[in-house]
């Protein structure tokens, strides 16, 4: 069944000088490809980015600095013309169901997408193609997306959207370890959205102790910078949680709103948006209350990252960085939220009914998991 789918000004107060920096995506520490020009922008020290709920309100942050024509509702006017390769927007969306159990084959296997994205900075064909073939989940892709996107390039993101030649394979018998790898940069995208847009919820940039030497390149410092969370960085994204890469990789940092509204994403139903390197699907937002149950209702899941109590004495001044603004703001604290380190739980969902390990994209940090369970 073929289906389609969705500078820093920093005023620090201290006789440094203001400096223009370099933003990065990826967790690299090597990877100048990553490199990511943003601008620079003043520091509400009053900003606390624990407050906030939504990544989506956690990007409006910048918006000053984005296209007032950002859509997550929307779906460009090209995309509206096949309905064979368009999203039907209600909540029968069929995936499928497992064949067996064990196995994600039989779910999605013939995802395919080929339609013009007449948003005004894509005017591009959005192309991907799942294919369940002996062991394993192919996806061939040319990384454009497939919905509405906010304007690139823009004061926090120099980058223009382009294609990207996209070829992975997953295994359709995920099998879920107690060891996690940590993905992202040249270590590899988390995951693929089904549209064939890249998971990668790192950035390359960080500050050194002092807060005064902060480079959006290379990952060198000891705090390594948010992306959405916090107020002190603009790096461009757009209402998706989205951004573009030098060499024109549109990619996900968090809830990929555009894509979610494509399929029809809502609180009446949970939403598989993507499969994860280990193979294990990807869900949005809505879980069961009780994660067994699949008669139990949907609720919005959370991560169950907290931010620290006891800040180092060695981070940069939370009065100039609020907590938030770091990775290393954020700890894992079992139990505090709904899902495991990697942002995953093992349950049941509408095409799994016998339950299966799954990751969510969450409103609360860290968005996207940042590693996988299962075997690469």
């Amino acid at each position: 069944m073929k289906q389609g789918s969705i500078v820093h000004n920093i005023s620090v107060l201290t006789a440094s000088a203001t400096m223009l920096m370099l933003a990065g995506c990826g967790s690299s520490s090597s990877d100048n490809t990553q490199t990511e020009s943003i601008t620079q922008q003043s520091v509400n020290n009053t900003a606390d980015t624990s407050t906030s709920s939504s990544s989506s309100n956690n990007t409006s942050d910048t918006s000053s600095n984005t296209s007032t024509s950002d859509t997550t509702s929307g779906v460009s006017t090209g995309n509206s013309g096949d309905t064979s390769g368009s999203t039907d927007s209600s909540d029968d969306v069929d995936n499928g169901t497992a064949a067996t159990s064990g196995s994600t084959d039989g779910v999605l296997c013939d995802y395919f997408y080929n339609e013009f994205n007449d948003s005004a900075s894509v005017q591009a064909t959005s192309n991907a193609d799942w294919n369940c073939t002996g062991s394993a989940r192919t996806l061939t892709a040319n990384g454009i997306p497939d919905h509405q996107t906010g304007t690139f390039p823009n004061p926090g993101n120099p980058n223009t959207i382009s294609e990207t030649s996209v070829s992975i394979s997953y295994s359709l018998t995920p099998t879920k370890t107690e060891t996690t790898s940590t993905l992202g940069g040249p270590r590899g995208a988390t995951g693929y959205v089904l549209n064939g847009v890249k998971i990668d919820a790192n950035t390359a940039g960080s500050c050194d102790d002092s807060g005064n030497d902060c480079s959006l390149v290379g990952n060198t410092g000891n705090w390594s910078i948010e992306a959405l969370g916090q107020t002190s960085f603009d790096f461009g994204t757009d209402d998706n949680n989205a951004h573009v890469q030098p060499d024109g990789s549109y990619h996900y940092h968090g809830m990929p709103e555009g894509f979610i509204a494509l399929r029809g994403g809502s609180d009446t139903t949970m939403t598989l948006i993507g499969w994860a390197a280990d193979g294990f699907p990807i869900y949005a937002r809505y879980g069961y209350s009780d994660a067994d149950d699949a008669q139990s209702a949907l609720k919005v899941i959370t991560g169950s990252y907290q931010l620290v109590e006891n800040v180092s004495s060695n981070r940069p001044s939370t009065s100039v960085y609020a907590l938030g603004t770091f990775a290393q703001d954020w700890e894992y604290v079992a139990g505090s939220g709904d899902l495991d380190e990697c942002n995953g739980r093992f349950g049941v969902t509408p095409e799994f009914p016998e339950g299966i390990y799954h990751y969510y994209a969450t409103d609360s940090y860290p968005y996207f998991q940042r590693c996988v369970k299962g075997e690469i």
